[in-house]
């Protein structure tokens, strides 16, 4: 009898991806994934494919209980419920406690590299959700994904329309790596079948800086790019003004904060070692999604 996993935030680009890699990389049967979400009737073209649909809203612990009924594996992806403080903590917890009533053998976590050391908003939020995790006595793998190669494409366009890159990230480093990656070392340790609990950190080969990400860009998109250095304030100030809200640009500002404090300065093996693989490039990243690197904006 195989195990039945559980994936939360399905119809998320994480959850959809992770699905992904479990059926079509991983050959994990669909029948035996449960994909969980506030809205079922978003995933019909996963029911199409076996793969069994269950309601899951982190705000009604008994409809965590009722889905994870039956489930040997859980994957929590974290909520996006980030524009209230302490609000995805206790939508985390209240899963775990779920889990934990009705009797899923292995939970999984999606986290941040080092979010006991960290200047990022919602880092409190991951700690707290690891450390309940691990209180829960159940057997537990946690995956603490690196910031996103993806995370450039949303400010990167404007940025090389003008030319200029504001950033508060100073000499600092960051390792970063594809959501899609990220997506197939969870899929990855989800299909290992392991009882142990583990923690991994998932990064991309190299660290860079804001120069060296600006030359990358520059040389894909053929157009020149400026890093401008500006400080915490002058950079929330900036996005505020683009029209971002106040909690997406503290976030934001806090992550270059992070990065100038060299926190994000981590490289690992893990990805290898869940996947076997090697993570795709940033450059090769940015190459793949040239089109949207370069697509001049709406404003």
């Amino acid at each position: 009898m195989s195990e039945t996993i559980l994936v939360t935030g399905a119809a998320g680009q994480l959850g959809q991806r992770v699905i992904h890699h479990l059926i079509e990389t991983y050959k994990v049967a669909p029948g035996n994934i449960v994909a969980a979400t506030r809205q079922p009737e978003k995933l019909s073209g996963l029911e199409n494919k076996g793969v069994v649909i269950r309601k899951a809203d982190f705000d009604d612990a008994a409809s965590l209980e009722t889905a994870f009924a039956g489930v040997d594996r859980l994957l929590i992806i974290s909520t996006d419920a980030l524009d209230t403080p302490g609000k995805r903590l206790a939508q985390h917890k209240g899963a775990v406690a779920a889990a934990v009533k009705s009797g899923v053998k292995h939970i999984a976590y999606t986290s941040m590299p080092a979010p006991d050391n960290s200047l990022v908003t919602f880092a409190p939020d991951h700690l707290g959700s690891e450390n309940a995790i691990k209180a829960s006595g159940v057997a537990h793998t946690i995956i603490r994904d690196a910031w996103y190669h993806d995370n450039y494409l949303h400010g990167m366009p404007h940025n090389l329309q003008g030319g200029k890159w504001y950033s508060a990230t100073g000499d600092g480093k960051i390792s970063t790596i594809s959501r899609d990656d990220c997506a197939l070392a969870i899929a990855a340790a989800l299909a290992s079948g392991t009882s142990e609990s583990a923690t991994y950190t998932v990064t991309g080969t190299q660290s860079l800086d804001s120069r060296q990400i600006a030359a990358i860009v520059s040389d894909v998109a053929g157009k020149p790019l400026e890093v401008i250095d500006v400080n915490d304030e002058q950079l929330g100030q900036g996005m505020r003004g683009a029209g971002l809200p106040g909690f997406v640009a503290d976030m934001l500002v806090s992550a270059d904060a992070n990065t100038r404090a060299g926190n994000f300065d981590i490289v690992t093996e893990d990805f290898t070692k869940l996947t076997g693989k090697q993570p795709q490039p940033l450059k090769d990243f940015f190459v793949e999604h040239k089109a949207t690197l370069t697509a001049s904006s709406a404003h």
